[in-house]
Parts: structure tokens; C-alpha cells; sequence
């Protein structure tokens, strides 16, 4: 049971790294996922003269039975890392994907501990009657202001 729970664990974290490269990569996927070095907006939208020379490499790449990574290496290779529309998921890619995320949650702790905080000083402070005047003794003319409306509606 044990050799059975390794061998799953082991093909979980290794199953996406695995899965990262397709062996038959269709063009119009790579085309979204690969920059223009001109105009900065990826292949599928751009009709350059240099996003259809890199079309074209695509293509006979594809032709030629290459993996969307091995494309991908070779056009990094040739144009560096810009030319892709996303960063890596390793090395110091790995950060462009963390960092927005650890934003996100440390700026939700700071909003919960705010929240907790608030609600904390509201439970402290002491109740106030509405008919007394803040030092807890009854304020003798707003009495007789309410007895006397209230006088005037019975009748």
C-alpha cells in the first residue's frame, strides 16, 4: 500500500511537467502563445513582416514533428524570453506567477485582521442608552418632551 501511495504521489508531481509538452502542437495555439517581436501583441493577431517569418517557423517546425517546447526553445533561443506571451512556470518565471498570488492573499490577511480589529473596538465600547444624556442619568426634559407627545397621540 505504501510503494502504491509513492508511486501516485510521484506521478501527480511529476504529471504536469510531463504534460507540458504537446507532441503534435496545432499553429493557431502556438500563435497565442507566442509574441510578436514588433508590435508586442501575439502572432494571431499580428499580420508583420517579422510575425510571418515567425509563422512560418512555426509551421515548418510543426512539419517537421517538433513539440510545442522545442519550438518554443528554439524561438526563445533566437529572440530571448520576451518572445513568449507567458512567463516560464520554473526559475525566475516561476515568480511572475507567485508574486501576484502572494499579493492577493497577504492583502486579504490585512483586510481580515482590519475587519477583526474594527469589530473588536465596537464590542469595547460601552452602550448608550438612547434616552440618557452619556453619563447614564435620564435627561429630565427630553422626559417630559416624550410624555407630552405621547399625551397628545392617546388623546
Amino acid at each position: 500500500m505504501t510503494r502504491f501511495v509513492a508511486i501516485a504521489v510521484a506521478a501527480l508531481v511529476l504529471a504536469p511537467a510531463a504534460a507540458a509538452c504537446r507532441t503534435h502542437p496545432s499553429q493557431a495555439q502556438l500563435e497565442g502563445q507566442v509574441m510578436c517581436p514588433v508590435c508586442g501583441t501575439t502572432l494571431d493577431q499580428s499580420e508583420s513582416p517579422a510575425a510571418q517569418q515567425i509563422k512560418n517557423v512555426i509551421r515548418q517546425r510543426i512539419a517537421a514533428g517538433d513539440t510545442d517546447c522545442q519550438i518554443k526553445d528554439r524561438l526563445v533561443a533566437s529572440y530571448g524570453e520576451s518572445i513568449l506571451a507567458a512567463p516560464r512556470r520554473r526559475g525566475f518565471g516561476l515568480l511572475a506567477w507567485w508574486v501576484p498570488i502572494g499579493g492577493i492573499v497577504a492583502a486579504a490577511v490585512v483586510v481580515g485582521l482590519a475587519a477583526w480589529r474594527w469589530s473588536r473596538r465596537r464590542d469595547d465600547e460601552p452602550a448608550v442608552e438612547p434616552t440618557t444624556n452619556g453619563r447614564g442619568a435620564a435627561d429630565p426634559l427630553l422626559d417630559r418632551r416624550v410624555d407630552e407627545e405621547l399625551a397628545r397621540y392617546d388623546g
